[in-house]
């Protein structure tokens, strides 16, 4: 008969650590956390994603009064100064010289200035600075949904808001929109409103320069100033004047 010797020496083979009571409560409850992040990130984005196109369809008919732009400057400790006029009390000339200015394709194209773009792609390519490239109807969409920013994740939606914008909305009414709410001074939004805060007037009491002054500061409307206005902005101003009166009908879309 075979006799049996105990083995005392130590199995060579490792054993997998068994959790602490701690730590195996604390697993499932990090996973937990983690889904729960997880699928509020999702409804985040489908939101972002879809939900301007309803809001587009009331937008269309009725007054845009606030903006997540006018709320973030509020939180900068800026003022809000916004007045909502009718596209048929915003001035002609104010409607043309926006595209002199921002983007004289606006009543021919569909959201985007695509020899613009290209003309950007290359300088970057050339190692210089982009400059905006930027549509009226880019810029409304932006400035209806978006925030301040050079991100990927801006850009990306404010192409895809665009393309919904261009489709629900005529561009009557987008251009309407954009001079409504564009921002137009520290803590001002729109012609109206920027003409009471510059010039201390009605729209309807504008001089011609006067109005091309203020689609003059548009680029930088927190660092230039309608009145006084320095000389290079008068030029500016002049400049978008005679650009508007040469445009012919480049902007029968807003007249």
């Amino acid at each position: 008969m075979r006799s049996r010797t105990k083995r005392t020496g130590k199995d060579p083979r490792p054993r997998p650590a068994l959790p602490t009571p701690q730590q195996s409560a604390w697993l499932p409850g990090a996973l937990g956390q983690f889904l729960k992040a997880l699928r509020w990130a999702g409804l985040a984005l489908l939101l972002l994603v879809f939900l301007p196109a309803p809001l587009l369809l009331v937008g269309r008919f009725v007054p845009t009064w606030y903006t997540p732009l006018m709320f973030l400057r509020l939180a900068e400790g800026e003022g809000l100064q916004r007045q909502w006029t009718p596209l048929e009390k915003l001035p002609v000339p104010l409607r043309s010289m926006a595209l002199a200015s921002e983007d004289q394709l606006f009543c021919s194209h569909g959201g985007f200035d695509w020899k613009a773009l290209e003309r950007q792609l290359q300088r970057v390519q050339a190692g210089e600075t982009a400059r905006g490239a930027s549509t009226i109807s880019q810029q409304t969409a932006k400035n209806l949904f978006l925030w301040d920013g050079r991100s990927w994740l801006r850009k990306g939606l404010e192409a895809w808001y665009t393309l919904q914008l261009e489709v629900i909305w005529p561009k009557r009414r987008i251009i309407e929109v954009y001079l409504n709410i564009a921002e137009m001074g520290p803590g001002v939004y729109g012609a109206a409103a920027a003409a009471r805060y510059w010039f201390g007037k009605d729209l309807a009491a504008m001089s011609r320069l006067e109005l091309a002054r203020l689609i003059a500061i548009l680029p930088a409307p927190r660092a230039w100033r309608a009145e006084p206005a320095s000389a290079n902005l008068q030029a500016r101003a002049r400049q978008i004047d005679a650009r508007a009166r040469a445009l012919g009908e480049l902007d029968a879309c807003v007249r």
